[in-house]
C-alpha cells in the first residue's frame, strides 16, 4: 500500500523554498484490545464520572484545570487556551545547519519522511547538499496547532524530518543515584571487556522484533480456529549479587564462545 501524506509544508532556508509532503516514517505496532462485558460480551465504553457523586458527567460539562498545589487548581477555559495556540503556517523554517554529532540522541523523537510536492528538482538538490556537507538542519514549524522543533537530514537520497524533544524533557545522568557497593575488581573489568569484544558485530534491525506482539497474534489466530493455545509460563531469573558478578561474567563469556 502506497504511503499517504499526512501534512504539507514548505522548507524555507534563506531564499530557498522547497514544497514537501510529510509522511510517517514509523508505525504503531502496539497490541490494542476491545473491552467487552464479561457476561454478555457486549463492548463497553468509558464514562467521565464525578468523584464526589459517582454520577456520569457529560463532556460538555467538563472544564480543564491546572493543579498548583494539593486542593488548589486554576480553571482554564477553552477560549483562553485557543488564544495561546500558535498561528497556522506551512513554513518549515531552517534556522541553522549543524553537525549531527552536536545533537544528543536523547533529543530525537518521532521520524517523518519528506517527499517532493511539485518541484522535485529543488527537493533532491537539497537532499544532495545535506548528504555532501554531512549536516543536519535545525527546523521549526507549526502543525495541527502545535509548535515543533526538528532535525532535517538526508536519508538514502530523500529528506527526513525528526521531531526533537524540548530541553526541559531531557533528564541529565547526574540525576541518577550513584551505584553503591564495593569497587569493581580488575579481573571483572577485564572479563567485561572480553565479553564486549566477543559480542562485537554489526547492528541488524531485522533481528529485533516485537515478540510480545507476535505471541499475542499467534494466540489470537489459534483461538480463532477453535484450538486450545499452548502458553509457556515465564520464569524470571534471580538477580546476581555483587559477589557473583565474576561467575556471571565467566558464564556469559563461555556461552558466547561456545555459540561462536
Amino acid at each position: 500500500m502506497a504511503a499517504r501524506a499526512i501534512w504539507k509544508g514548505v522548507i524555507k532556508a534563506g531564499t530557498l523554498e522547497v514544497p514537501v509532503k510529510l509522511y510517517s516514517a514509523v508505525t504503531d505496532r502496539t497490541v490494542h484490545f476491545r473491552l467487552l462485558h464479561k457476561t454478555d460480551k457486549a463492548p463497553v465504553k468509558q464514562q467521565l464520572v464525578s468523584s464526589e457523586t459517582g454520577e456520569a458527567v457529560d463532556y460538555k460539562e467538563v472544564r480543564k484545570a491546572y493543579p498548583l498545589s494539593r486542593g488548589r487548581m486554576v480553571i482554564l477555559e477553552d477560549e483562553e487556551l485557543e488564544k495561546l495556540q500558535p498561528e497556522d503556517s506551512r513554513d518549515i523554517e531552517i534556522t541553522r545547519f549543524v553537525d549531527p554529532s552536536e545533537i544528543d540522541p536523547r533529543f530525537y523523537d518521532r521520524s517523518y519522511y519528506l517527499g517532493p510536492d511539485g518541484d522535485a528538482k529543488a527537493y533532491f538538490a537539497a537532499a544532495e547538499a545535506l548528504a555532501r556537507k554531512g549536516k543536519e538542519g535545525i527546523a521549526k514549524w507549526v502543525m495541527r496547532d502545535r509548535e515543533y522543533a526538528g532535525a532535517l537530514k538526508e536519508e538514502d537520497g530523500y529528506l527526513m524530518l525528526i521531531v526533537l524533544r524540548h530541553a526541559g524533557e531531557i533528564i541529565d545522568a547526574d540525576a541518577l543515584k550513584p551505584p553503591g557497593g564495593r569497587a569493581l575488581q580488575k579481573r571483572e573489568i577485564e572479563m567485561a571487556e572480553q565479553l564486549l569484544t566477543a559480542l562485537h558485530g554489526e547492528f541488524d534491525p531485522s533481528e529485533y522484533r516485537d515478540e510480545y506482539h507476535e505471541r499475542v497474534m499467534e494466540l489470537v489466530e489459534t483461538k480463532a480456529k477453535g484450538r486450545k493455545p499452548k502458553v509457556t509460563k515465564f520464569r524470571p531469573r534471580a538477580a546476581a549479587k555483587d559477589d557473583q558478578l565474576d561467575d556471571v561474567l565467566a558464564a556469559s563469556l563461555a556461552k558466547v564462545k561456545k555459540s561462536a
